[in-house]
C-alpha cells in the first residue's frame, strides 16, 4: 500500500476562506506507526498516532477511526492501521468545512460537501457520530464565534443535535480545564457574544455558566439600561469589550460583572441594590468549578465590586477615591487598574443606544493615579520622620489628592 499524505482541517478551511493559515495539519493514509519511525518521525505521545517530522516539526497524523466505548470526550477507541481511508478519517471530524483535505498536487478531497457549506457560511456536522464528543458544543459555538463576521451561522440540523447532546446530560461529563479552555479561547476571539449567544441557544449555558445564563430575563431600570434584559446587556458589553481590546482577562471581567443581579431581591427590581457583593460570591463558584485562571478571577472580582464607583467617580470624596485607588492595587499594579478601566467602559458602553457614549472617568481616574505616583514618599518620610510611616503616607497621599480634585474642578469651571 502506498503512503499518501493530505494537508487537512483548519489549514485548508482558512485557505479557503482567505484566511490567514497558521498551523498545517497533516494526515497520512497507508502508513503505520512503525513505518513513521523508520522514516525519522518522532511519535508524541505512547499509543496516540500523531508523528512530528523531523524536519519542519509539525504534525502528521495517521488516518484513523474511532468507537465511543466510554462517556465524556475522552471515551474513544481508535483503529490507526493503513487500512483505514482518507474518507473514513475525515468521516470522525467535527464540522463539513473541517473535513476538506488536499492533496499535494493541490487537488481538493471533498466527500461530505464543506466547499457547499463554506459557500453557504454554514457551520454543519459531518454525521451522527458529532453526538458522541459533547466537547463538540463548545468548538460549534468557539467556530462560530470566529466566523461571525464572516457571515457563517449554525446549520439548523447541527443546532438540533446540540440541544440533543445537552439534554442527554453529556456536557457535564467534561473535564473542568478543558470547558474553561474553550472559554478562554473564544473570550480573545473576535465575537465573544456570538460564544455565549450560541451556548444559551442550545442550553449548554445552563449547566457551564448558569450565573450569566440566569441574567436573560433579568429587568433592569431603563433609565439606566435602554435594552433593560441583563443577559442583553452581558452580551453587548462583550461587544464593546471586544472594541476597546483584545485581552481576554477584560473581556471575562465583563462577561461576569453582572452576575449578582441574577440573585438579588426580586420583588424590588428593577433595582439591584448590593448585586455588586452578591456578585463576589458567584465569581468565587465559578472559579472554583472551572479552575479560573488567579488574572482572571482578581480583575473580575474588582470589576464587579467597584464597577459602579467608578461609574460616579466625581461623586466620590478624597477618603473614599484614595481608598478605590487602593482596592485596584494602583500604585503597585497600574497594568491592572489599565484593564480595570476597560472593563468599566464596555460595561457603560454596553447599553442600547448608548453604544457611542464618551467615558471621561477612565482619563480622570489615570490623570490622578499619574500625578500621585509622583509623589516623593520617600524625601517626605526623610525630612518627616514621623511615627507611623503607613499613616504618614496615607495623609501624603490624601493631602495631594484633595489638591488635584480641587484643581480639576477649577479646570471643569473655566472650560
Amino acid at each position: 500500500m502506498t503512503m499518501k499524505i493530505y494537508l487537512v482541517g483548519g489549514a485548508v478551511r482558512d485557505s479557503l476562506l482567505d484566511l490567514p493559515v497558521r498551523d498545517k495539519d497533516w494526515v497520512v493514509v497507508g502508513s503505520n506507526a512503525r513505518l513513521m519511525k523508520e522514516q525519522g518521525y518522532l511519535q508524541v505521545g505512547k499509543g496516540f498516532p500523531v508523528f512530528i517530522h523531523p524536519e519542519t516539526k509539525q504534525e502528521y497524523a495517521l488516518a484513523r477511526t474511532e468507537r465511543k466505548v466510554g462517556v465524556g470526550y475522552l471515551g474513544f477507541e481508535f483503529d490507526a492501521s493503513e487500512f483505514v481511508t482518507l474518507e473514513q478519517d475525515l468521516l470522525r471530524r467535527d464540522l463539513t468545512i473541517n473535513a476538506i483535505a488536499e492533496s499535494s498536487d493541490g487537488q481538493m478531497i471533498d466527500p461530505y460537501d464543506g466547499l457547499q457549506d463554506i459557500k453557504d457560511k454554514l457551520l454543519r456536522h459531518v454525521s451522527p457520530a458529532f453526538a458522541e464528543d459533547p466537547l463538540r458544543v463548545l468548538r460549534v459555538a468557539k467556530f462560530a464565534a470566529r466566523f461571525a463576521r464572516l457571515g457563517f451561522t449554525v446549520a439548523a440540523e447541527t443546532q438540533k443535535l446540540m440541544n440533543d447532546i445537552v439534554q442527554s446530560g453529556e456536557i457535564e461529563t467534561l473535564v473542568r480545564e478543558r470547558v474553561w479552555q474553550e472559554i478562554e479561547q473564544s473570550m480573545g476571539g473576535p465575537a465573544p457574544d456570538v460564544f455565549i449567544r450560541v451556548l444559551r441557544n442550545c442550553g449548554a449555558l445552563k449547566l457551564i455558566l448558569p450565573e450569566v445564563d440566569r441574567l436573560f430575563g433579568v429587568p433592569q431600570s431603563v433609565k439606566y439600561h435602554p435594552e433593560v434584559d441583563t443577559g442583553l446587556h452581558i452580551l453587548l458589553c462583550l461587544q464593546q469589550a471586544a472594541k476597546l481590546t483584545d485581552d481576554p482577562v477584560v473581556r471575562y471581567a465583563a462577561l461576569v460583572h453582572d452576575v449578582g443581579k441574577g440573585v438579588t431581591d426580586k420583588a424590588k427590581w428593577p433595582s439591584h441594590s448590593a448585586h455588586e457583593t452578591l456578585g463576589l460570591t458567584l465569581q468565587a463558584d465559578i472559579s472554583k468549578r472551572l479552575h479560573v485562571p488567579n488574572e482572571f478571577s482578581k480583575l473580575a472580582a474588582l470589576v464587579c465590586e467597584h464597577h459602579t464607583k467608578l461609574h460616579r467617580i466625581k461623586e466620590l470624596h478624597p477618603a473614599a477615591l484614595l481608598k478605590l485607588i487602593e482596592a485596584l492595587d494602583g500604585f503597585r499594579r497600574p497594568e491592572r487598574m489599565q484593564k480595570f478601566l476597560l472593563a468599566c467602559e464596555a460595561d457603560a458602553k454596553g447599553r442600547t443606544g448608548l453604544e457611542e457614549r464618551d467615558y471621561p472617568q477612565n482619563t480622570y481616574l489615570t490623570t490622578i493615579l499619574d500625578e500621585l505616583i509622583q509623589l516623593d514618599l520617600g524625601a517626605l518620610l526623610k525630612e518627616a520622620k514621623p511615627k507611623n510611616n503607613q499613616e504618614f503616607v496615607q495623609q501624603s497621599r490624601l493631602n495631594l489628592l484633595s489638591d488635584i480634585l480641587t484643581r480639576l474642578k477649577i479646570s471643569e469651571t473655566a472650560n
